[in-house]
């Protein structure tokens, strides 16, 4: 199976990479299963309803969330009619919608998506560790589902490096998001999960993680509040890494990062 992971999508320019180009990687690099974060997508804080299900119709299966889950309000009375997006499954007992959903592909291939958030620096929440030992409780990698893809959303390296060793053979990809910079270091570990501490971000890199540089540069710099953030406007980069697994155990055989448009190196998957 064929699985791309494409990091936090920052404002208008973010999404509007993703989706002009979606349909044409999905084609060329024969993909079947796409995951975005969408966390930053309307107007650089949180998803609106709408947003979620254009990217849905524009050829993304599964939508992962973050710190800035319920910055749009309208989302939470639409997580219900909305099953493959998901949230921090280390919210507490009582949050509106899941912290991981199943999709079945028309092949009939399944494939598990979790979501957590780390608690270094971010949120205090319950433990993201034990909430994902939960779901993996009742769903096997290679058994029950055919690859599982676990989005952690956090502040550390260290954190993020955590999950990919204890979850090492459990499922078929850890990546980090939430810092908006790719990191270097996609790998496949031991036991066959392929890893990335942080996919990166979709939007544009002329600004300080996504938003207008001149606002987040003069409130370093003086002090003072400033205006709201904006996100930047210019060209996206489209960040994110390709993951192809095994059928039969759902472990990873190859991963290879994934950027295309604007300010970075590009890096095309060869597979």
């Amino acid at each position: 199976m064929r699985l791309l992971f494409l990091g936090d999508i920052v404002g208008r320019s973010g999404r509007e990479a993703v989706l002009a180009g979606l349909r044409t990687w999905r084609k060329d690099l024969a993909l079947d299963f796409v995951v975005v974060n969408a966390e930053n997508a309307s107007h650089g804080f949180g998803l609106s309803p709408q947003i979620a299900r254009d990217l849905l119709a524009g050829g993304v299966d599964a939508i992962t969330l973050g710190n800035h889950a319920w910055d749009r309000r309208d989302l939470i009375g639409q997580m219900g009619q909305l099953p493959t997006v998901v949230r921090p499954a280390n919210y507490p007992d009582g949050t509106p919608g899941q912290g991981s959903c199943v999709v079945t592909l028309p092949c009939g291939r399944k494939v598990l998506v979790i979501n957590v958030m780390g608690r270094v620096f971010m949120d205090a929440l319950d433990d993201p560790f034990r909430a994902v030992e939960a779901i993996l409780s009742r769903h096997r990698l290679g058994i029950t589902v055919h690859a599982a893809v676990l989005d952690v959303h956090a502040e550390t390296t260290s954190e993020k490096m955590g999950f990919g060793h204890i979850f090492d053979g459990r499922v078929s990809l850890v990546v980090g998001t939430h810092t908006h910079i790719p990191t270097a270091d996609h790998r496949i570990l031991k036991a066959g999960t392929a890893y990335q501490t942080d996919a990166g971000m979709c939007g544009d890199y002329d600004s300080v993680i996504g938003m207008e540089k001149e606002n987040a540069i003069r409130k370093m710099l003086k002090k003072v509040p400033t205006e709201r953030f904006q996100p930047a406007s210019g060209v996206a980069t489209v960040s994110g890494l390709m993951v192809e697994t095994d059928d039969a155990t759902g472990l990873a055989t190859k991963v290879c990062p994934f950027r295309q448009g604007g300010d970075l190196l590009p890096s095309m998957p060869n597979f």
